[in-house]
């Protein structure tokens, strides 16, 4: 869609719907509301909604882009075109909207393969169609119970609370609370769906490495996902999880590696490192950077790297910028063969995967039924009270979880 097109995102809710009586979570549906950690009631959704962070198609469209993301910190154009270059560079198109058309149709195809006969709408925070958008077109088509999915599968604001932020803002925006329940799926970072794909590319990057005659001792795997303030990090979860410094955020992210690397047998060294960190230096964000791990590599005798975008479901711009551009490139100048594992993206295991969580709340499944390959989950399907806050903004309007 063209920047002569661009509308900007909605503003951020005043408040949140009012609550049903006898309800603890707004807009949601009857067997959600009281909220409940997990939901074991079976529920009747009839539209599926996909929630997306959105991206540029275009070069005129980057900076429209660019301030919707920064909405709200009075960040000059001069400031963001100094960090559009990544965007610049691909034509100002980020990969990341038809990522998202390509899942919403994978999506249908499963659901018709299982005969569930939800319809998939897509709307995303940053970018045309916003997820008001998709609100209004799902109501006009006749739709009133939506299961929402985020296309992010750990917990911290951005990744979890900011969607359910979204929700709020576009019930305001379109004046539709009290006409539509929304409901949201469990955040999915160990559903063996969103893990399977991982597990497969590292065992084909671990190959791809060994026939250079590199053992696995010799190869580090470096877990990367994206850094965030410390201060968000350590809000991540519900408080009385007490996770510590990082959060949930950081423990799900380990928790999924150890996993991984447990299923695969591997006895190659491993750590989780952090990418595409922003804002001022003296901020301090999720440490180590991934350009700085690789630098240390060699004197630790490594001869080999295997990048794997754990925190990330596509391969969108932080992938292609910051690791298959900046890492590799680091890499290189130290001397290192590096393999830039597989996202989950269309991978038929994610796929099925996201509509067994619809089929959780769908069926009601029992909690103890559930999968989930670390002893962290299964998550929530109600966010709890007092998680993901973010620092700098407070708690926000947001639907799909108990306030604040």
């Amino acid at each position: 869609m063209s920047a002569n097109e661009f509308r900007p995102k909605p503003p951020r809710a005043q408040s949140a719907p009012p609550c049903a009586p006898g309800c603890a979570v707004p807009a949601a549906g009857p067997a959600s509301c009281g909220g409940a950690p997990h939901v074991s009631e079976p529920t009747s959704y009839d539209a599926l909604l996909l929630l997306g962070f959105g991206g540029p198609e275009g070069q005129d469209d980057v900076l429209p882009f660019l301030r919707n993301v920064t909405a709200g910190r009075g960040i000059p154009d001069e400031r963001l075109e100094e960090v559009a270059h990544h965007y610049r560079h691909f034509g100002g198109v980020s990969p990341i909207n038809q990522h998202n058309r390509e899942l919403k149709a994978a999506l249908e195809a499963e659901i018709a393969a299982r005969g569930l006969g939800l319809p998939v709408y897509w709307g995303n925070r940053n970018w045309m169609p916003y997820v008001d958008d998709a609100l209004r077109e799902l109501h006009a088509d006749g739709h009133r119970r939506v299961i929402a999915i985020a296309t992010s599968a750990y917990s911290s604001y951005s990744s979890c609370r900011q969607y359910r932020e979204d929700l709020a803002d576009a019930m305001e925006a379109t004046s539709l609370a009290g006409e539509i329940e929304i409901d949201k799926v469990r955040q999915f970072f160990d559903h063996p769906g969103f893990v399977a794909p991982f597990v497969d590319g590292i065992r084909e990057g671990l190959a791809k490495v060994r026939e250079r005659g590199i053992a696995d001792a010799d190869i580090e795997i470096l877990f990367s996902t994206h850094s965030i303030p410390n201060s968000d990090a350590d809000r991540s979860g519900p408080p009385e999880r007490g996770f510590g410094a990082g959060g949930a955020y950081v423990a799900q992210h380990t928790a999924v590696a150890e996993a991984i690397v447990a299923e695969l047998g591997t006895t190659s060294p491993w750590q989780l490192v952090f990418q595409s960190r922003s804002g001022p230096p003296s901020v301090p964000w999720l440490e180590p950077d991934i350009n700085d791990a690789i630098a240390e590599l060699p004197a630790a005798g490594r001869k080999a790297v295997l990048i794997v975008p754990l925190g990330f479901v596509s391969d969108h711009m932080e992938v292609l910028w910051d690791l298959d551009t900046e890492a590799m490139e680091t890499a290189e100048e130290h001397g290192l063969f590096a393999v830039r594992t597989a996202s989950p993206s269309t991978h038929p295991a994610y796929v099925a995967g996201l509509v067994d969580l619809v089929e959780e709340r769908l069926n009601g499944t029992p909690v103890e039924e559930r999968p989930a390959v670390t002893s962290l989950g299964p998550w929530y399907d109600v966010c709890r009270p007092g998680c993901c806050e973010n620092k700098r903004l407070g708690f926000q309007p947001a639907l799909a979880g108990v306030a604040p």
